[in-house]
């Protein structure tokens, strides 16, 4: 540092304040540092700033795994927007009971960070008061936890307004389909599954849970069998209500590998506005993915910043209904309008 401000006609405190990112130095000053270090390939360390300012300077990101669009989507949305506010991002991908057991047990987060992200994470009391050991913020992301920052969609809602979609179409036997999914999203399939049920529960339709099916692998035989016991109900189903896009198009497949025309004989709609929803022609519930990634690096620099403030705020994103190609009316609920050009048709 001292060869910067050499080099830059400057002191050391003023080298540090301007690669710290503070406002108190002069546009041309700024430049002059900036330049000289760049000449001298200097970076200033996180460590040694950190004995200084008691921060790191970097955000821990907890979540469940790696291999989910919406996942990969969110961290997309989320790490230029912490870069852009000056902090570096650590994710700590847990998968297994065992990763899931040690994370936990050992909290390597703690004193590395200056605030924890946990994205699509359910927990455990146990882990949750793990957390609180931490003694650091905490932001939730897409999730809701009462007394915690947060920013999530409205799960309950959106899945209501999704089933209230397919009852207008004509649609009273609507089946849902539920990922068996140990990875750590199961707090959201029980709101989307509240909303569907709240709205089939509005509309007058008996619940039949014969209709709800819980898949563990969404890409092979485990779902096949979830639409075979669908299609060998007495009275089966003209609609699917698939919790995730991912489902949703494992489902096209298995239907169009039985010869059951979508949407004719029955309608798929599916939850995320995953990249691959429009080519597919699939009707969806798009929740914006990378912007809570965005909106969550924004609450998280505000809570470092100030947590007695923003501690405990919470940001609630839009869903948005995407009506496509795999929704149709019910079979036999056509119109009036329809039906009488289709009678006229007969008669000629």
């Amino acid at each position: 540092m001292a060869d910067v401000a050499e080099r830059a006609g400057v002191s050391p405190s003023t080298v540090s304040r301007t690669l710290r990112g503070l406002s108190t130095v002069s546009p041309q000053t700024r430049a002059r540092v900036e330049k000289a270090a760049r000449e001298l390939s200097f970076a200033i360390s996180r460590s040694a700033s950190s004995l200084v300012t008691g921060r790191t300077g970097r955000v821990a990101v907890l979540v469940p795994n790696l291999d989910s669009w919406f996942l990969g989507a969110a961290l997309a949305g989320l790490a230029p927007a912490l870069n852009a506010a000056g902090l570096d991002m650590l994710v700590y991908s847990v998968t297994t009971a065992e990763q899931r057991a040690e994370f936990f047990d050992r909290l390597p987060a703690r004193r590395n960070a200056d605030a924890l992200l946990v994205v699509s994470f359910a927990l455990s009391p146990r882990e949750r008061a793990r957390l609180d050991d931490l003694g650091m913020p905490l932001v939730f992301v897409s999730q809701h936890e009462q007394g915690r920052a947060g920013v999530y969609v409205d799960d309950v809602e959106a899945a209501r307004r999704g089933t209230r979609y397919l009852l207008n179409l004509g649609h009273r036997r609507i089946a849902y389909l539920e990922p068996a999914d140990p990875s750590g999203f199961a707090w959201s399939s029980r709101a989307r599954l509240d909303g569907y049920r709240e709205a089939l529960a509005e509309a007058g339709v008996d619940r039949d849970d014969e209709l709800v099916r819980r898949v563990a692998d969404w890409q092979g035989p485990s779902l096949d069998a979830a639409v075979g016991r669908l299609l060998s109900l007495a009275e089966p189903p003209t609609a699917v209500f698939a919790e995730t896009d991912d489902i949703a198009f494992r489902l096209l497949t298995v239907l169009r590998g039985v010869n059951v025309p979508v949407p004719a004989r029955m309608s798929v709609l599916g939850f995320d506005g995953h990249a691959m929803a429009e080519p597919w022609d699939l009707s969806t519930l798009a929740q914006p993915a990378r912007r809570l990634g965005e909106a969550a690096a924004e609450l998280a620099r505000q809570v470092i910043q100030d947590s007695a403030t923003h501690g405990e705020r919470h940001v609630v994103l839009p869903v948005e209904l995407v009506p496509r190609g795999s929704t149709g009316p019910a079979p036999g609920a056509r119109d009036d309008g329809e039906k009488g050009e289709e009678d006229a048709r007969n008669r000629g």
